[in-house]
């Protein structure tokens, strides 16, 4: 039998602790569901509730059970189409169904043309397809709409990249270095990456 130091015990009981708080995170999530789930059987014509037992099923990674219950909740309120979209196109980008999340990011901006987050999202999507151009011009239209958005330049620079507009990306990174040394250091890893080789 192994004997082991106060010491040990202690280092060995924080992972031990560690797990049983994770565990116990997961129970609750789980009632959490559990009780969200009991609340739609109540309700079944309250949207908000098919909306919070989405969520929490996005929360967990269940977007099956979440594009159900948002798509419920649709047919119950299409009034929160703006709400709900943004939603579900998330869910969908997140599990690399991207034409999907083309579908519902770009519903989501017909109730808000200039919503600098949704072009910003879409520019992702187009990102993703590798279609880099769509993706730059909507990374400028988030751009105009909202002038600091730090991202959608990292974005955009990064996309000038990928189609040879160095120049432009440079321009970019200027600016970066000034407002966001975070991105302006990984911008710089993109625009040089035979430094990245060591």
């Amino acid at each position: 039998m192994t004997k082991y130091t106060k010491r040990q015990v202690s280092k060995l009981a924080i992972p031990g602790l560690l797990c049983a708080g994770l565990l116990s995170s997961c129970n609750n999530q789980k009632d959490g569901i559990n009780e969200l789930q009991q609340q739609v059987w109540q309700e079944p014509g309250n949207p908000d509730r098919h909306i919070s037992l989405a969520t929490a099923y996005a929360r967990q990674g269940q977007s099956d059970e979440a594009f159900k219950a948002f798509a419920k909740a649709l047919e119950l309120d299409p009034e929160r189409a703006q709400d709900i979209y943004p939603a579900m196109g998330a869910m969908a980008f997140n599990r690399g169904d991207f034409e999907t999340a083309l579908d519902y990011f770009s519903r989501s901006l017909e109730f808000s043309p200039g919503d600098s987050l949704r072009l910003y999202d879409i520019g992702n999507v187009y990102f993703k397809l590798e279609r880099y151009d769509d993706a730059s011009a909507y990374y400028l239209q988030a751009i105009d709409n909202s002038t600091a958005f730090e991202e959608a330049y990292y974005n955009l620079a990064v996309s000038y990249i990928r189609t040879g507009r160095n120049d432009d990306a440079l321009k970019i990174y200027a600016w970066l270095q000034e407002k966001n040394n975070y991105l302006s250091v990984s911008l710089e890893r993109h625009l040089y990456p035979e430094n990245n080789k060591k």
